[in-house]
């Protein structure tokens, strides 16, 4: 898996995207796509945010999207919130 960009400045309240590419398509023969994001805040264990591809985790704020198929992936949030500091992980 490559991830960019490694390191992301942002402001609060301004959009940020991340990018996951695959070496193989993540595409099962059922139709799933077997990629998902975590976020790791500062001092706690990871946290699943997209599942899927683009699906939300129970409690994730909907200014976070999942998109992509095969093997090309985007984490996007919408509005940078200050509580989203952290290491993101495809």
């Amino acid at each position: 898996m490559t991830q960019t960009p490694l390191s992301l400045p942002v402001t609060p309240g301004e959009p940020a995207s991340i990018s996951c590419r695959s070496s193989q398509s993540l595409l099962d023969s059922d139709g799933y796509t077997h990629l998902h994001w975590y976020l790791q805040k500062p001092g706690q264990s990871p946290q699943l945010l997209i599942y899927l591809g683009s699906n939300r985790a129970s409690g994730v704020p909907d200014r976070f999207s999942g998109s992509g198929s095969g093997t090309d992936f985007t984490l996007k949030i919408s509005r940078v919130e200050a509580e989203d500091v952290g290491v993101y992980y495809c």
